[in-house]
């Protein structure tokens, strides 16, 4: 079962699903796949039997391939009751879910379970849940009253100890809202939260893409999902339930992901945002453009190499030099259009395991964090001044928006800067340390004087 069926699913996890019934001959496995905000991606998939194409593109050829491991797909929202059914089932032994970092409710500074968040206390109180954690609690509960045996709840979004978190949000839920040691005891026992690390980059499917894939196919394919070639998944392996044979398809399973986990969030992740902020102030459209410019692509070589490679443990086959240069080379494929805003988006909920934890482990060091403060300064200004360099609508979703923006009263120059910061949920070690906000307010204040190109340029110098 999966929660949270959108492209990233659809052209990761499904796709390893495939793979793995074919390599290791076990046929019996499918995907009953949930949506979490709406019935759109369920009415794609209905009329093609959970069929689509997955078209894999890099910079000479694209791919296609249709991927038939989903074999129901359920709406969320108008479907609770079916989709609590089937967390209570026997027959599903995992549960995996991709529903981005903010449906978690998790708070930025502790990343706990908000439990003052008023859908969270409606769900507990006993409403339809509409919430991933609300939704996942009472399935658990049914799941205990049917007596169906143990489940693994695998998060595979990109939160650093996804698994440790989604587990105390799921604890919390029991104990301090809904008041049941009892099922939070059973969940204890019988439940696994696997960590996991997933990689691959996976644009937003746009009408010229099922354009092109229906030209292709001679049909209309309304979910049919875009890929790069690359593709990786990395899984705790803690499971007392069935699951696929992923490891034949190419996953890895290991006993601690973190290494890995803090490796792609620091170093992937990271550039991504730096990329995507840089690029969007400079009025560039997509990643592959931004990379394009030495000026930027350098500040994200010298994050990676100069300011997060000291902050990293070892990650057993993975050398990090060359895998700097495999994400670069992946940010630079045109053939796949990810949009430099679509990256910047809910920035306030990313910047924590991208940049702020690098940023105080190097000031650990006694290191100083140019390149992650730069970053934080960019998205800072796509957040409260909303321009471009040319003075363009810069737009930007961002849950901490309308409260950092409400911090500043109105002012974008560099007074904004510490009370935006404080809005967003910075914590106060950092917000007290003038190595950090001494860079972020100059980085800032640069950005208006001499242009994002020449200000990322000035930092890699």
């Amino acid at each position: 079962m999966h929660l949270g069926v959108g492209g990233f699913h659809r052209a990761h996890q499904a796709v390893y699903a495939e793979d793995a019934m074919t390599a290791a001959d076990q046929t019996g496995w499918g995907i009953s796949a949930v949506t979490q905000r709406g019935p759109r991606v369920r009415d794609q998939l209905h009329p093609q039997d959970g069929l689509y194409t997955l078209a894999v593109r890099d910079t000479e050829d694209v791919r296609y391939r249709v991927v038939p491991s989903v074999r129901e797909v359920l709406d969320g929202p108008s479907e609770t009751d079916t989709v609590l059914d089937r967390i209570a089932d026997p027959a599903v032994s995992v549960v995996t879910l991709t529903v981005t970092e903010k449906a978690y409710r998790l708070d930025p500074a502790t990343h706990r379970l908000r439990t003052d968040d008023p859908d969270v206390r409606a769900d507990a109180a006993g409403r339809t849940p509409v919430t991933v954690v609300g939704r996942l609690v009472a399935g658990l509960r049914r799941r205990r009253q049917a007596d169906a045996g143990p489940l693994a709840v695998v998060s595979c979004d990109n939160l650093n100890e996804n698994g440790m978190l989604l587990r105390r949000a799921v604890a919390d839920y029991c104990t301090l809202l809904l008041r049941d040691d009892e099922l939070a005891g059973w969940i204890g026992e019988s439940v696994t939260f696997p960590s996991t690390m997933v990689d691959r980059i996976v644009p937003a499917t746009t009408d010229a893409d099922r354009a092109a894939i229906g030209s292709m196919l001679g049909l209309r394919d309304e979910a049919a999902v875009i890929a790069e070639p690359f593709s990786q998944w990395v899984i705790e392996d803690d499971f007392r339930s069935p699951r696929p044979a992923w490891e034949a398809a190419g996953a890895m399973l290991v006993p601690d992901v973190r290494p890995y986990e803090l490796t792609k969030l620091r170093t992937l992740n990271a550039c991504h945002s730096l990329l995507a902020y840089l690029g969007g102030l400079a009025g560039i459209g997509t990643i592959a453009d931004a990379v394009a410019v030495q000026d930027l692509v350098a500040a994200a070589r010298r994050l990676a190499e100069v300011e997060v490679r000291p902050t990293l443990p070892p990650a057993k086959g993975i050398d990090h030099h060359d895998y700097v240069d495999t994400v670069l080379r992946r940010f630079a494929n045109p053939a796949l259009g990810h949009t430099t805003s679509q990256v910047a988006a809910d920035g306030a909920l990313k910047i924590g395991p991208r940049l702020l934890d690098t940023i105080a482990d190097a000031l650990s060091r006694g290191n100083e964090p140019r390149i992650a403060t730069l970053a934080i300064a960019a998205w800072l200004r796509h957040v409260v001044v909303r321009r471009t360099d040319d003075n363009a609508p810069l737009n930007v979703d961002d849950p901490a928006a309308a409260a950092m923006r409400a911090a500043a009263q109105g002012r974008t120059d560099v007074t904004a800067v510490r009370p935006a910061l404080r809005a967003a949920g910075i914590c106060d070690d950092l917000l007290e340390d003038r190595r950090f906000t001494g860079l972020v307010e100059y980085w800032y204040v640069e950005f208006d004087r001499a242009g994002t190109v020449a200000t990322a340029r000035a930092a890699v110098e």
